[in-house]
């Protein structure tokens, strides 16, 4: 804080120019920085360029992955955001979000998987704290879901995004492990399954894009080496259905999901014969949206849900 303050007295900062440095550090470009802060480009520039002059650094330097900030910006970023977040928080007098009157849709990006596991906790949580507010679940590509957030078409997106695009801001939410279930018809596995076994046999995977490298438990092929792959899915939920008809196919899942498909008499769960580490489970938004009231306010309900879900 100290850096801004006695710069601002020396030489009189405008403190309406932070919030261009603040957009500019988190989107890394300028139009988009623009867009979020409802100016033209030219304009944010020209702020840029007096921030510059005022910081007596280029602060952002135009590379092929975008704007990168300097090390004189990196030495900023505490102390702006620091002063960003008191005048949001504690300046500004602004319309907030009364979860107990709204009216209005949520929407989230979700697979099948993340309807049945975790939608039903949401769910309970949301009639209790926004009576007036319903749910909308959308199931995107994984190359599209940056766009549906930055247009607003869903307000977060849950789960693990294998690669995810670096204009989002994430939040861990809880760890997964994989487990692999099997036909209890299958009389070559008892409680176990070896490596050999999990080799030989034919696999299910599921897959949004229907890329085998796109797929949910790719790390195992990644870990151990490639499986024999005999149907790819974008359907979690399919898995278990076709195993009971297909004794001979296997799949490795999510772990809370192979606790539901239990429920299927003729499915059993073994554990996976490859150590595969445990991955987390994120929700993720577009910076256009990281001060937005509603937008803020759902993030600490789908927080506070999850810090008591069992890793």
């Amino acid at each position: 804080m100290n850096t801004i303050h006695n710069a601002a007295h020396a030489g009189d900062l405008d403190l309406n120019l932070l919030p261009v440095f603040d957009a500019l550090i988190r989107v890394r470009n300028v139009s988009r920085a623009a867009e979020e802060l409802d100016m033209s480009q030219s304009a944010v520039s020209h702020a840029l360029k007096r921030l510059r002059l005022f910081f007596g650094d280029q602060l952002f330097l135009k590379t092929g992955s975008g704007m990168q900030p300097t090390p004189r910006a990196l030495e900023l970023l505490e102390p702006v955001l620091t002063v960003m977040g008191t005048v949001r928080g504690e300046l500004l007098v602004r319309e907030g979000f009364d979860a107990a009157t709204a009216r209005r849709v949520f929407s989230l990006c979700l697979t099948d998987m993340g309807e049945l596991i975790f939608l039903p906790k949401l769910i309970e949580r949301l009639r209790q704290a926004a009576p007036g507010c319903t749910l909308r679940t959308l199931q995107v590509p994984m190359n599209q879901i940056e766009d549906v957030l930055e247009r607003g078409d869903a307000d977060l997106a849950l789960g693990s995004l294998h690669t995810v695009p670096e204009g989002l801001f994430q939040q861990q939410l809880f760890m997964r492990s994989f487990i692999t279930i099997v036909n209890r018809r299958n009389r070559r596995i008892g409680d176990t399954i070896s490596r050999k076994q999990f080799f030989e046999m034919e696999h299910i995977v599921v897959s949004m894009s229907g890329r085998l490298e796109d797929a949910y438990d790719s790390i195992v092929d990644q870990l151990a080496g490639p499986r024999r792959i005999y149907l790819t899915t974008p359907h979690f939920l399919t898995v278990p259905m076709i195993i009971e008809q297909n004794p001979e196919l296997i799949a490795t899942v999510p772990r809370e999901l192979a606790t539901r498909f239990a429920r299927y008499n003729s499915i059993k769960a073994v554990e996976t014969p490859v150590d595969v580490p445990p991955f987390a489970i994120r929700q993720h938004w577009h910076p256009r949206f990281q001060h937005d009231a509603a937008n803020s306010w759902l993030r600490k309900q789908v927080k506070d849900v999850f810090d008591t879900h069992p890793e």
